[in-house]
């Protein structure tokens, strides 16, 4: 909605390379900096072991090239981004980047180290043609918590570096169930010199949702009603913007269906009722017990690792409803994956919110040279860090959302909940902040602004209101008076 905060950003790092135009490390720091300012914006994804970040990462980008097994290089932290041509670029520690040879098996991305050890890699950049890439930057980081103190401590290194900006702009955190481990985790990420700007920028995920209902097809209810009281929880709603329930299994196979999948689920449809679901009872029986006639136990093994029972399931009882076609199927099981929701979220709470994100990314990697550097040299950069806090209003957005959901701010639970809305907290378009449909016209969406923004200006006048909570008032208002602005400037 406003773009000050990237525009001053942009003018703070040219400004800091004529400070630092000597120091070379320094120099380098800020290329970076000036590359992921214009860049996508990076989302890491984050987990326990086994957790399903690389089945979920292929989900979302759709198409199976993040390693799902537990090979070497499921150790190393691995950046897929949009290119033109398919390439995998190895960046050890030490020495320069090279090439590995870009391989499939099965469909699947296969990385061959060659003599280097997992140990020795920083990272991994996987440029790939995939549509879902060009605004996004995914990042696989290994299992925290992991038996390996070291993979788990790479994960933690890159993901909450002591003293400079997290090399993602948000986090999608996998959990199977909440467990403290998780909470520990999280309230890491927010104490990181990129929290504290601060805003809640983790989203978490209920990795493995069919898991929660066995594998019933009803099995995505229960987890949304889990989903629901994990997103209230007093330790966890400080922490992340929500949490979403995902099959996710589902989700990457429902994108990446063949042909032959279609087929098989439609033999199954076509058993008689009994001997079908006596076939289904367990994964074992699946693939052991003899029927329908054409499919053999290979295809049925193939079946349950791409889809799980749960998919087979709900796939089958789609057909048995009149589902008729792969890609209709595909949609479908898509949808009902939970994949649909997470994606919507993604857009809304990160996506639509770039900017801010990326150019406060930029400012806390500057913060982190100025602290470093000496008295007058600093001094320059400290007066116009100072000038861009006090003028890009996202900051102060971010900072107060960071405010309503780790403590408050002085106003009642009602008046706290619609500033969360105001503010972004649940999507950053205007209809969204206003609560109103997605297809709201401007003259809506101006005439809503304007009565929040008469509603707010009361509060804020009020003389009950303490201090603080007219502050944060303020920060709503000129909100409000933004969205008011854009629907002017639209006609």
């Amino acid at each position: 909605m406003m773009h000050s905060g990237i525009a001053g950003a942009t003018e703070l790092l040219r400004q800091a390379r004529e400070v630092f135009h000597d120091d070379a490390a320094a120099l380098a720091v800020l290329d970076d900096l000036n590359g992921r300012l214009a860049g996508p914006l990076r989302i890491a994804v984050a987990g326990m072991v086994k957790a399903g970040k690389s089945t979920l990462l292929n989900a979302i980008i759709g198409e199976e090239i993040a390693p799902t097994d537990a090979g070497e290089c499921t150790r190393i932290v691995t950046w897929y981004r949009f290119g033109h041509t398919p390439r995998i670029t190895l960046h050890p520690f030490v020495g320069e980047p090279k090439g590995l040879p870009v391989t499939r098996e099965d469909g699947r991305l296969v990385f061959t180290l060659g003599d280097v050890r997992p140990e020795e890699v920083e990272r991994l950049v996987v440029d790939w043609p995939a549509a879902s890439l060009r605004d996004l930057t995914l990042i696989d980081t290994p299992g925290i918590a992991s038996l390996s103190q070291d993979v788990s401590g790479r994960s933690l290194a890159f993901l909450l570096p002591e003293d400079s900006p997290s090399a993602a702009d948000a986090i999608i955190y996998l959990m199977r169930h909440l467990h403290a481990s998780d909470v520990r985790f999280l309230e890491s990420f927010k104490d990181t010199a990129a929290g504290e700007s601060g805003t809640v920028n983790a989203l978490a995920v209920l990795s493995r949702a069919d898991e929660i209902g066995a594998g019933r097809i009803d099995s995505l209810i229960s987890a949304a009603v889990i989903a629901d009281r994990y997103s209230k929880d007093h330790n966890l709603k400080p922490l992340a913007l929500g949490v979403v329930p995902v099959a996710g299994l589902l989700a990457q196979s429902s994108r990446t269906m063949r042909q032959s999948d279609f087929e098989a689920l439609k033999l199954l449809a076509l058993m008689e009722r009994n001997p079908r679901e006596r076939l289904m009872l367990s994964a074992d029986r699946f693939i052991r017990d003899t029927g329908p006639a054409g499919l053999d136990p290979a295809t049925k093994s193939s079946l349950v690792n791409r889809f799980g029972l749960f998919g087979i399931r709900l796939g089958v009882a789609l057909i048995r409803g009149g589902t008729n076609n792969p890609g209709e199927l595909a949609h479908e099981l898509a949808r009902r994956s939970g994949l649909g929701q997470l994606l919507d979220t993604i857009s809304h709470l990160f996506q639509t919110r770039a900017d801010a994100l990326k150019a406060r990314a930029a400012v806390v990697g500057v913060e982190a040279l100025v602290s470093g550097a000496p008295k007058e040299r600093a001094a320059p950069l400290e007066a116009a860090l100072e000038r861009l806090y006090a003028g890009a209003h996202e900051f102060r957005e971010l900072k107060l959302l960071a405010a309503l959901r780790t403590g408050g701010v002085g106003l009642g639970p009602e008046a706290s909940a619609e500033a969360e809305r105001l503010l972004g907290g649940r999507g950053s378009s205007c209809a969204l902040r206003l609560g109103l449909d997605r297809d709201a016209d401007d003259r809506l969406i101006n005439e809503t602004a304007r009565a929040s923004l008469y509603r707010w200006r009361l509060i804020a006048e009020n003389p009950l209101t303490e201090p603080q909570a007219v502050d944060a008032c303020r920060v709503v208002m000129r909100s409000c008076e933004g969205m008011m602005a854009s629907t002017v400037a639209v006609r």
